[in-house]
């Protein structure tokens, strides 16, 4: 073998190494192995924000006379990602997100935030909170792990695997989850009836007194100054995992009864545990009622698209709610 093919594959080699050496922990990028990003088809999504209310930050908050940024506004952030375009919060802005229903804790991770990073190294961070009262907002434990002793400049580029729990860190078309179970007993929040979700920019600024801090107290380290109409944390869109619409959620769970198979590609049989007249509602994840009718031990469900469903059951005075997916 030559001596400059053997430097060439030590080069390869240590090049390898240091790549190994300075990941971070966490998650890497989109379409990597190991990546936590979802993306804005995924039929784990289930439904997407319906208003946003934005306050705005400076282009640079250390230089406010450039004013406060100006691209999108607060219907931006509403429905599918890609749909609206983006709204641009500006040095230390906010967006506050609400739903046709509330967000609860489920399996695995229960919403996305979705930004617009061009090339997933570019990346303008964002804090998440959530409220369960519109009123007191609880933080994710966000962490930074990006080296603080030089400036990620304008257009700096950041590595997704020091980074957890910030919105931003994932490309275009991609959202970063998260995951409600880790607020879990967090007074004052019920992570069963989450109304609101707040996404408030990251001033990615090292030197005081504009600096951002994470759960860990380091100093978080984003593209800076981002001096422009669009810049700061530019939101795409909030999208649900773990659902439910008003119109159901607020339903009380009386009637005992079971039913199966479910899911079910043509009929679902029911088993009650009182005998009368039944009768009920079928409802969409958006919240619109698509069936009713006198229900009996057997429910022709053939005629429904492929997808997940709420059936309200009532009885008398009372009523249940219950999930129903049909294939």
């Amino acid at each position: 073998m030559k001596l400059t093919t053997i430097i060439f594959l030590s080069l390869l080699l240590i090049g390898k190494l240091d790549a190994q050496t300075l990941a971070g922990p966490y998650a890497p990028p989109a379409g990597q192995s190991g990546t936590t990003a979802i993306h804005k088809d995924s039929t784990i999504i289930i439904d997407w924000a319906i208003s946003t209310i934005t306050e705005r930050g400076w282009q640079n908050i250390a230089d406010t006379s450039l004013g406060k940024t100006t691209a999108g506004n607060d219907t931006s952030a509403t429905d599918k990602s890609g749909i609206n375009g983006t709204v641009s919060l500006g040095d230390g802005g906010s967006a506050t997100l609400t739903f046709s229903g509330k967000i609860f804790d489920g399996t695995g991770v229960d919403f996305v935030v979705f930004e617009n990073s061009f090339d997933g190294l570019f990346l303008e961070l964002a804090f998440v909170e959530v409220s369960s009262d519109g009123t007191n907002f609880y933080r994710f434990d966000a962490v930074s792990l990006t080296d603080t002793s030089i400036q990620v400049p304008s257009f700096g580029n950041l590595d997704a695997t020091n980074l957890y729990n910030l919105a931003g860190k994932y490309v275009a078309q991609y959202g970063t989850p998260f995951d409600l179970n880790e607020l879990a007993g967090t007074p004052g929040l019920d992570i069963n009836n989450i109304t609101h979700v707040k996404i408030i920019d990251v001033i990615g600024n090292v030197a005081e007194p504009y600096t951002k801090f994470d759960s860990q107290n380091n100093p978080i380290n984003d593209p800076w100054p981002t001096a422009f109409p669009t810049g700061g944390f530019d939101l795409d869109a909030v999208g649900v995992i773990n659902f439910t619409p008003t119109s159901v959620n607020e339903l009380n769970d009386k009637i005992v009864l079971s039913f199966y198979p479910n899911p079910s590609s043509d009929k679902v049989y029911f088993n009650f545990k009182e005998e009368g007249d039944y009768s009920y509602n079928i409802i969409t994840l958006s919240g619109k009622t698509i069936a009713n009718g006198q229900l009996h031990q057997e429910l022709d469900i053939s005629n429904l698209e492929p997808g997940i469903y709420f059936i309200q059951v009532f009885f008398e005075d009372k009523f249940t709610t219950q999930k129903i997916i049909k294939q």
